[in-house]
């Protein structure tokens, strides 16, 4: 009986040290993690100018967050890994621990159960390619149920546009990618996105006119990470990101893309608000 408690004792004290090793992995920070695997995880998905994936190789070599991931596992003296995820999945893989961070909205919706730096990394504005006999200058020229209107699901142009046109057949899929293949196979009069990826879809399809309708949604953009107690890793991105972006960083690697990708950058509006009033 006495081996038989001993031998209890023991196990729950084993248990025990395990639970609180167990706990202690768990509330390990971004930051330490980041420290001690000497790896920067961020979520992707294919999306010009954002990312974008060299289908021969199958690496994501280009694209505006790629360089900023690039630059940001450089300052951290680490390397720079890339899951790919979707727009509707992203928040879900912050909140598991799969990635450390990814390029997201800061809705009001996403700000509940994730975190973002206070600096915006960008702004952007909402934008159509539709096709060219179709009539569009303002949202309200899309608001009719014969109009189809193609947008990644459970983004915020997904909720921009099931608050501002309702009365539109809106047609939802999995990324940016499916959405103007909608458009592309002519399943859809029209895909809305932010502007940047339109200009890279309408160069490579030749084809639909590009418009932004009025009033128009412009949208500041940021990095998302995931919540917990330690703010390091939020706070370092602040900085990081707002360091880029005054230095006029941000704008010179969207710039850059654009014209890898063929497209003039001046034609382009440009991501830093305060190049608005200088043009």
């Amino acid at each position: 009986m006495k081996l038989l408690k001993r031998t209890g004792a023991a196990l729950l004290a084993v248990l025990a040290a395990l639970a609180l090793t167990i706990g202690a992995a768990q509330a390990q920070s971004t930051w330490d993690r980041i420290q001690e695997t000497g790896k920067l995880r961020m979520g992707v998905t294919q999306a010009p100018p954002w990312y974008s994936k060299n289908p021969a190789t199958g690496e994501w070599e280009s694209g505006l967050i790629v360089s900023i991931g690039k630059s940001m596992a450089e300052e951290l003296g680490v390397e720079l890994e890339m899951f790919e995820v979707t727009w509707a999945t992203a928040i879900a893989a912050l909140q598991a621990d799969k990635i450390d961070m990814m390029f997201l909205d800061a809705t009001p919706k996403r700000a509940m159960v994730v975190d973002y730096p206070k600096q915006p990394l960008l702004y952007i504005s909402l934008a159509v390619l539709a096709d060219d006999e179709l009539p569009v200058s303002s949202w309200e020229d899309l608001n009719k149920p014969e109009v189809t209107v193609g947008v990644p699901q459970a983004t915020s142009m997904d909720a921009f546009l099931t608050r501002t046109i309702p009365n539109a057949d809106i047609q939802r899929f999995p990324d940016n990618g499916a959405a103007i293949a909608a458009f592309q196979s002519g399943r859809v009069d029209a895909v809305s996105l932010f502007h940047p990826p339109l200009l890279a879809a309408r160069q490579k399809l030749g084809r639909g006119q590009l418009v932004i309708p009025t009033p128009a949604f412009s949208s500041p953009s940021s990095i998302a990470v995931r919540r917990e107690d330690d703010k390091t890793f939020r706070d370092w991105v602040d900085h990081t990101i707002f360091y880029y972006y005054e230095t006029g960083r941000t704008q010179r690697w969207y710039e850059e893309f654009l014209s890898e990708f063929g497209l003039d950058p001046k034609a382009s509006p440009v991501i830093q608000r305060e190049l608005l009033f200088n043009n």
